[in-house]
């Protein structure tokens, strides 16, 4: 019987996942990030607070939600003043058609690890639970949640930026996916809002120490998509020691959806979609 109390913000959890690591898998999704990608697909992660989300698609104009002053309703539309919203969770609570969701609930180790073994009849030999977010390593809690996953015999990943040491977290981690979004130092600053020295620092740290890693490589047409970015991938992979090769991903734009639902400009860019042949290409250098 596991007693940790330890809490953590989580933003949701997945089940059958197939694609956050090797097997069937639970992805539980923290929030908090460091960095703030102009092409994130995860946008309602990246703040670690508590958000209202609203998908005014499913709005029946019910007006349950119009006590606390937040919202009102003019010439059919509702509006949301996000000025005023505390992020109490009441009008969601109260919404009938799930068009108001709150995302971020404090879960304690206890609580998730639970969730997480509900699937664990799925995982077979090589399933398991997967950390992503956000980045769920700018969480504390995350060791502890970890170590007890693990003291359960059940495989583990996390999904990481890279940002932070993860010399903690080494005990209790089979396999680390770590993202690459640029090789070019100024332009991973210009579009994340950080450099990319720290990340791959502490890429080849963790390796040093025998980490495991899957390097996670988005390809973004305007922006990353180019053969010298290639190259200089599968030269870090060429370097790695324990490293079991690259997903190359192209990037989609449902993201920007998401930001709509958190009262944001749409980030998605039909023009960042890379073509086939670019994916080709990048897969042929990085994997090859």
């Amino acid at each position: 019987m596991n007693d940790n109390k330890t809490t953590l913000r989580v933003a949701e959890i997945q089940r059958f996942c197939m694609h956050d690591g090797p097997g069937v898998r639970t992805t539980v999704f923290l929030k908090g990030c460091p960095l703030r990608c102009v092409w994130c697909h995860n946008p309602e992660m990246q703040k670690s607070a508590r958000e209202l989300l609203f998908f005014g698609n499913k709005c029946i104009s019910c007006r349950l939600c119009a006590s606390c002053g937040t919202h009102s309703f003019e010439g059919g539309k509702h509006i949301i003043d996000r000025e005023k919203c505390s992020s109490c969770g009441k009008c969601a609570d109260l919404c009938p058609t799930t068009a108001l969701r709150m995302c971020g609930r404090d879960m304690s180790v206890d609580e998730i690890i639970r969730e997480v073994k509900k699937d664990s009849a799925f995982y077979g030999v090589g399933g398991g639970v997967t950390l992503s977010g956000g980045e769920p390593l700018a969480q504390s809690g995350v060791v502890d949640l970890l170590k007890f996953i693990k003291s359960d015999g059940i495989n583990t990943a996390i999904e990481t930026c890279g940002f932070y040491d993860v010399s903690a977290t080494l005990p209790y981690t089979d396999l680390f996916l770590w993202d690459i979004k640029d090789t070019d130092s100024s332009r991973h600053k210009q579009y994340t809002g950080v450099p990319n020295e720290r990340i791959l620092d502490n890429l080849f740290a963790a390796d040093e120490k025998g980490a495991k890693t899957r390097l996670r490589c988005i390809i973004i047409n305007g922006v990353n998509a180019d053969v010298e970015h290639y190259r200089r991938v599968k030269a870090i992979i060429d370097k790695l020691k324990n490293c079991t090769g690259a997903d190359v991903l192209p990037y989609h734009a449902y993201g920007g959806s998401k930001a709509v639902s958190l009262g944001l400009p749409d980030n998605g860019k039909p023009s960042y979609i890379p073509t086939d042949a670019q994916i080709n290409e990048a897969k042929e250098i990085i994997c090859g």
